[in-house]
């Protein structure tokens, strides 16, 4: 028996043995100052929203053993998995792989790329980086999820409109039900985040549900004391 979480359009029935709770990209380059978000002239205080329900998120999974996976965008430090578009949009002065307040920006092991203390993965939690904006492009995400038999992602993470609406797109098409938390994400542009929200559980459910971080807390905790 499932655990019944209110959500958008309509209840979402968890199986939490077949679920994990996939955080997306909280990196320090988009979260603190000087990394990669600030330098395009975006307010991290808008991101910085998410923080504290991921972490109560993350306390609950972990209280209650429900798989935890982690994402960083990123790549290798000679950049060969970074296309030319990627590279190039925008026109922006600071582009990836320039040097940064934190090391070179978005380049795997500098301190930027890493995720923010506050959420830092546990011994055991799988920590996927993607080069992409969603988590299943050149990654082993889908199989590290086939190989624990998880039907069922609670997805957060920055930015909503961005990487977790691509992951939430790519993991609908592979057959994964999917409700993101409404609190658990955010965006620099605030009604940026509030149309992806409305656009993921829009003609009831197209790609998932979503929910308050404290509606699938209260489900885990419940289904643990019954």
């Amino acid at each position: 028996m499932g655990l019944s979480i209110g959500a958008r359009p309509y209840p979402f029935l968890m199986h939490p043995s077949r679920t994990a709770f996939l955080v997306i990209d909280m990196q320090r380059d988009f979260l603190e100052p000087g990394g990669f978000g600030a330098a395009l002239g975006n307010d991290i205080g808008q991101l910085r929203t998410a923080i504290m329900p991921i972490k109560l998120m993350l306390d609950a999974c972990r209280a209650t053993n429900m798989m935890v996976i982690h994402t960083r965008e990123g790549h290798r430090p000679d950049l060969s998995d970074l296309s030319a578009a990627k590279h190039a949009r925008g026109r922006f002065a600071t582009r990836i792989g320039d040097a940064g307040p934190m090391g070179r920006i978005l380049v795997r092991g500098a301190a930027g790329h890493e995720i923010i203390p506050e959420l830092a993965a546990q011994p055991g939690e799988p920590v996927i980086d993607k080069p992409g904006k969603g988590a299943f492009y050149a990654t082993d995400l889908e199989a590290i999820l086939r190989g624990r038999g998880i039907t069922q992602l609670i997805i957060a993470g920055v930015t909503t409109e961005v990487c977790v609406h691509t992951t939430l797109r790519e993991a609908n098409d592979r057959g994964f039900e999917c409700l993101v938390l409404e609190d658990g994400t955010a965006s620099y542009f605030p009604e940026f985040h509030r149309a992806a929200l409305d656009m993921a559980c829009a003609q009831d459910g197209i790609f998932g549900w979503v929910a308050p971080a404290s509606a699938v807390i209260a489900a885990l905790r419940e289904g643990t004391e019954s």
